[in-house]
């Protein structure tokens, strides 16, 4: 026990980098995904494809394929030219990669809805962004929590990925220790820290879902 309490600090130190990647991440593909799954709906019909395209690049190539490109080979491409440091370069993969996600399971829901309820608008004279906003969002956030949650839960997984950049987060954190004292101690910690914040998750969206329940 007194060797658990003595690598809880730097464990916890990189815990707070995996929740700020965490964090950041869902604060910009949620968004971002949302304005995707928008215009891929759409019938401006090159905007919707260029959307597609951009989906089908993100969801086809690996995580950590995209977070190397845009840290290694980023600063190489012609017109470009950008280095971004470790964690930037972390969080715009991140962000890109969930925002693709994200997009296809907001596209799936706003598309569950009943035409109906569009038409309904319409005559009630609510334009499409007033349609949106006010009779489809609302049922779509419903629909989606599930696949959401689970999203979610995948993304504070991945977010070990950042080991490659030498960023020192949990999982870092705990092969260094590891490494130091040549116990497997420190690895059953961190899986421990991963599923409290899984269980988190867990409950947060369960107890979303059961509230939306209420209006079924």
């Amino acid at each position: 026990m007194d060797y658990i309490l003595s690598i809880l600090g730097p464990l916890a130190e990189g815990s707070l980098v995996t929740l700020q990647l965490f964090l950041i991440t869902l604060l910009l593909a949620v968004p971002l995904g949302l304005a995707l799954a928008l215009v891929r709906i759409s019938r401006f019909r090159v905007a919707s494809q260029a959307v597609n395209a951009y989906i089908w690049l993100m969801r086809g190539t690996p995580l950590m394929l995209q977070m190397l490109f845009i840290y290694y080979a980023l600063p190489f491409v012609p017109g470009i030219g950008i280095r971004l440091p470790d964690f930037p370069a972390a969080i715009v993969a991140f962000a890109l990669n969930y925002a693709a996600y994200f997009a296809e399971i907001f596209r799936a829901g706003i598309q569950s809805i009943d035409r109906g309820q569009y038409e309904g608008a319409k005559v009630l004279g609510f334009s499409y962004g007033q349609t949106m906003r006010r009779i489809v969002l609302p049922q779509v956030v419903k629909r989606i929590l599930p696949p959401m949650s689970n999203e979610t839960i995948t993304l504070v997984k991945d977010t070990s990925l950042i080991y490659v950049l030498a960023l020192n987060d949990l999982l870092r954190a705990a092969r260094g220790i590891v490494q130091r004292d040549f116990t497997i101690t420190p690895f059953i910690v961190a899986a421990a820290f991963y599923l409290i914040m899984t269980l988190v998750l867990t409950w947060l969206f369960q107890r979303l879902e059961k509230r939306h329940a209420v209006y079924d």
